[in-house]
């Protein structure tokens, strides 16, 4: 399994993040047992958030579900925690984030497993030669953000003055701040909607959010598209 898993990255070109370069240490479960990364089991944990979330943790449902691949693994971890605990609700990871499928060892496994991976920015040019075969998994993996309406100088301010301290110049985020380069609109939007209704915890909601008009948001994100290109 394990050779398995390493010709798939290696066919599709997949490498490591900034996160995880290297195998992390081994520590010890709320249940005295030791952890130590098991790859295998966060691939396979992964095929059940694939219905959602895509093969390869591209995000799905046209930017409804988002993209994980490539995300810190302990924001990503501190998530599904708050999704088994309800602090986060969503409604579609009820049956998935428990206990019984989901213990603390599978959160470890698959949010390092999802850290591993770096969606590329585009599909594979038709100028680069290669069989179809690898040609369609290149796509596959593809997070490919469309442009955004608004303006992109006044979004770019925007990002600047109240974004870029936490989520980096790049948008690629700090550890538990997630990124904005390379998330879908639809999904972004929507998050934004939980935390101005109060129903995602977000800090400085009422200095960075509620002070922003529609135009300020479209603008915004306009910027924000652009950072993956």
């Amino acid at each position: 399994m394990r050779l398995a898993i390493a010709a798939i990255f290696l066919i599709s070109g997949l490498h490591g993040t900034a996160w995880a370069q290297k195998t992390p240490d081994p520590r010890t479960l709320p249940n005295g047992k030791t952890w130590t990364y098991d790859a295998d089991s966060g691939h396979d944990i992964m095929r059940t958030c694939a219905a959602c979330h895509g093969e390869f943790g591209e995000g799905g449902g046209g930017g409804v579900y988002p993209r994980i691949s490539g995300l810190h693994p302990e924001y990503l971890a501190e998530q599904l925690r708050a999704f088994k605990s309800r602090a986060r609700e969503n409604i579609p990871m009820i049956p998935y984030a428990n206990e019984r499928e989901l213990p603390e060892k599978d959160v470890l496994d698959v949010t390092y497993y999802l850290a591993s991976i770096t969606p590329p920015k585009h599909p594979p040019s038709d100028d680069v030669p290669m069989d179809a075969f690898q040609r369609l998994i290149l796509a596959k993996q593809a997070v490919q953000i469309p442009r955004q309406p608004g303006d992109i100088e006044t979004g770019q301010k925007l990002y600047n003055a109240d974004c870029m301290e936490c989520h980096a110049r790049d948008g690629q985020g700090r550890v538990k701040k997630p990124p904005l380069a390379q998330q879908h609109p639809t999904y972004l939007r929507a998050q934004i909607a939980l935390m101005l209704s109060d129903r995602r915890k977000h800090d400085d909601v009422d200095e960075l959010m509620r002070t922003k008009s529609p135009k300020d948001w479209d603008d915004l994100w306009a910027y924000v598209s652009t950072l993956d290109d």
